[in-house]
Parts: C-alpha cells; structure tokens; sequence
C-alpha cells in the first residue's frame, strides 16, 4: 500500500498540477496560434506573393517515374512545408512573449512597494542635536 500512497501524494503535488494544467493549456494555444497563422495570416500573405502556398514550395530531385503498372512518386524537398513550420514557430513564440509580458505588467502592479529604510524620527534628530550642543 506505500506505493499506491506515494504516487496518489506525486500526483496530487502541485507542481505536477500545474504543469499538466500549463501543458494542456499549452496545447490548446498552440491550436489558437496556429489557426491565426494557417486561417488569418497566411492568405494575405499567400495573395501578395502570387497565391503562392508555401506548403506546396518543394524542390523536386527526381521526377515521379512509372515503370510498368507501378508509379515511383518523385523525390522531393518540401521546403515549403518547413518554412511554414518557421513562421508557425515565430507567431507562436510572439503570442507567448505578448502574454508573458501582460502577466509581468500584472505582477509589477500587484507587488508592494518596498518600503523606505527607516532611519531615526525628526524627533529623535533634533533631540540628538539638542543633547550634543548641551555637552558643547
């Protein structure tokens, strides 16, 4: 029965919460930004280059070859494929920086101002200034 105590308490820790909560989350605005991408942000883009789709971008090394009633598919680099995964990533990581300096600007305004250092009252100064001029 230790082992089953033990990982019920692993998982019930709150760090393991919080990163299934972040991962899930996570998942979910991956889906969001890349729905901006795919959806919002790559039309236009798509329109001024042409209509150009860059998942369709490919370099062809060797042309598709039919020998007999079978069809060799042609070798080729899908590099449009990868320069949208680079703008997938770029967009993704821009939307997380925006956030996480939304919550910093939320941290800075919720933390306390420090106080000042305190130092001797004006009453305890001229008292101290009183009693050195009376030994004078």
């Amino acid at each position: 029965m230790s082992f089953i105590k033990d990982f019920k308490s692993f998982l019930l820790k709150g760090d393991i919460i919080n990163l299934a909560t972040a991962v899930i989350i996570g998942g979910a605005f991956g889906k969001v930004v890349s729905s901006l991408v795919k959806d919002v942000l790559m039309p236009p883009i798509g329109y001024l280059t042409g209509g150009v789709n860059f998942t369709d971008l490919t370099f062809v090394m060797k042309e598709a070859v039919k020998e007999g009633d079978t069809l060799l598919p042609a070798v080729t680099i899908n590099y449009g494929s990868f320069l949208q995964t680079i703008i997938d990533f770029v967009i993704i990581g821009f939307c997380i920086f925006m956030v996480l300096k939304a919550y910093e600007r939320t941290k800075k305004s919720e933390a306390p101002k420090p106080e000042a250092p305190k130092g001797p009252s004006t009453e305890q100064l001229l008292a101290e200034i009183r009693d050195l001029l009376a030994k004078k």
